[in-house]
This record gives C-alpha cells, sequence and structure tokens, in this order.
C-alpha cells in the first residue's frame, strides 16, 4: 500500500513538471523595447550592406538632420537606400569628384519629407520632391511608377527599382534600392543660358547727323564775305558797261 502511495505521489509530481515544460514552452515572446531614438544610420548598419550610404550620411551632417526631424516632430520619412553594390557601379572617382554641397544634395535627394508605404506608391503624384529641394525638370525629379508589386524609380539619368523594405514604423519607410540616385543637377547640369545680344540702334539717322563735321562760325563768316564780293563785281561791271 505504501509503495502504491509512493507510486501514485511521483506520478503526480511526474504530470506537473510536464504540464509546466508545456506552458512555459507556449507564452510568446516579448517585443523587444525600443533602444532610444529613431536612428536611420542604426537601422542600416543593423541591416548591413549599406557601409558607404551611412559613411555619406554621416560625413555629410544629414544623419543628424534625420535624427532630429524624426523624434523632435511629426514629420515623417522615406529613405531610399543605395546598397554597398549600388555606389561600387558608379564611375571610378564618381564620389571624389563632388563637392561638399553636391554630396549633400546627393544623400538628400534619397528622402522624401513624407511617410511613403508600399501601397501609396500606387498613387503617388509626380515628380516627387525629395530633400534635395526643386522637383523640376533638369533639376532633381523623382518619377515613382508602379507596375504590379514592382516600384520603379527614375531621375533622368539612373532607372532602378525598390527591391526590399528594410524598415518600417509608421513614421519613417527605409526602402533597399540596388543603384545610387543620380540626379540631373548634379550629374549632367544644364549649361547657362547665352548672354543676350546687344541692342541694335533705333535712331541710325540721328546718329548720322551727329557723326557728321560740324560747321564752325568762322566758315559762316567766310562765305558771307565772299558772297558780298561776287555782289561788288557785278555792280561794277554793270556801271561800266553804263558809261
Amino acid at each position: 500500500m505504501r509503495q502504491q502511495y509512493v507510486f501514485t505521489t511521483l506520478t503526480l509530481l511526474i504530470l506537473f513538471s510536464l504540464s509546466c515544460s508545456t506552458t512555459l514552452a507556449q507564452a510568446p515572446a516579448l517585443a523587444p523595447a525600443p533602444s532610444g531614438p529613431t536612428n536611420v544610420t542604426k537601422i542600416l548598419e543593423n541591416a548591413g550592406q549599406f557601409t558607404l550610404f551611412i559613411r555619406l550620411l554621416k560625413s555629410t551632417q544629414v544623419a543628424n538632420q534625420l535624427l532630429g526631424q524624426l523624434n523632435n516632430s511629426n514629420n515623417g520619412m522615406t529613405v531610399f537606400a543605395p546598397t554597398d553594390n549600388a555606389f561600387s557601379s558608379l564611375k571610378s572617382g564618381t564620389l571624389n569628384s563632388l563637392t561638399d554641397e553636391q554630396k549633400v544634395e546627393l544623400v538628400q535627394f534619397h528622402i522624401v519629407p513624407t511617410y511613403l508605404t508600399s501601397s501609396q506608391f500606387q498613387t503617388i503624384s509626380n515628380p516627387l520632391r525629395t530633400q534635395a529641394g526643386d522637383s523640376g525638370d533638369g533639376k532633381f525629379p523623382l518619377n515613382i511608377t508602379t507596375s504590379g508589386n514592382s516600384v520603379n524609380i527614375t531621375t533622368g539619368l539612373t532607372n532602378t527599382s525598390v527591391s526590399g523594405t528594410i524598415y518600417t514604423d509608421g513614421q519613417l519607410a527605409v526602402y533597399q534600392i540596388d543603384q545610387v540616385l543620380q540626379p540631373l543637377q548634379i550629374f549632367a547640369p544644364r549649361p547657362p543660358a547665352p548672354a543676350p545680344a546687344p541692342a541694335k540702334s533705333k535712331n541710325k539717322k540721328a546718329t548720322t547727323v551727329a557723326d557728321s563735321p560740324d560747321v564752325t562760325p568762322a566758315d559762316n563768316s567766310k562765305a558771307a564775305t565772299l558772297q558780298n564780293v561776287g555782289l561788288f563785281g557785278v555792280a561794277a561791271l554793270v556801271i561800266a558797261l553804263s558809261l
């Protein structure tokens, strides 16, 4: 009887342990708490393969601007992040040939000051304005079109597509692209307008008169004297003939 009691007790203990283990295993894992303010460079570092774009974000101070905009306002942001392979496909020395101002504009050209979901790409109005500024033709135009699930991006020099979503939280969206977006303003600037032709003279007659030699008072006096001498000679000849 005692042995049966011990056996029953051990059985109950084993069943209780198994029940606790099963319950713990089925409990859902808690989502990780946010690790501070939204930081685009940290997001890209965690994603990997964006070393060159991160370096540009930091060297141009655009990373600090994004940090302030995302965490001190309600303004949403969309970032198109080129991979390291995208930068390696550029012509050698391209980045080094740019001025500091042009590097800032290049990075800002990859940032849209609006939060855009993948579904919003289908109804967006072109050209899309970026943080680089004027979206007009010949400056910083960015056009987005969709075909099925494909999102295509064109700049006038670059034609690429969104190849993946890196991050999205309702305020910030970061999308992967496989080519660097090259704006016309930097890589194909328009030549300056030619200088206007000099205006033609509208008073040619006045110019001609002004250019003709002046008649001086002395010349007028001389002409009058000659005229008087001629009249005196004619008068003398008339008197001589009458005699």
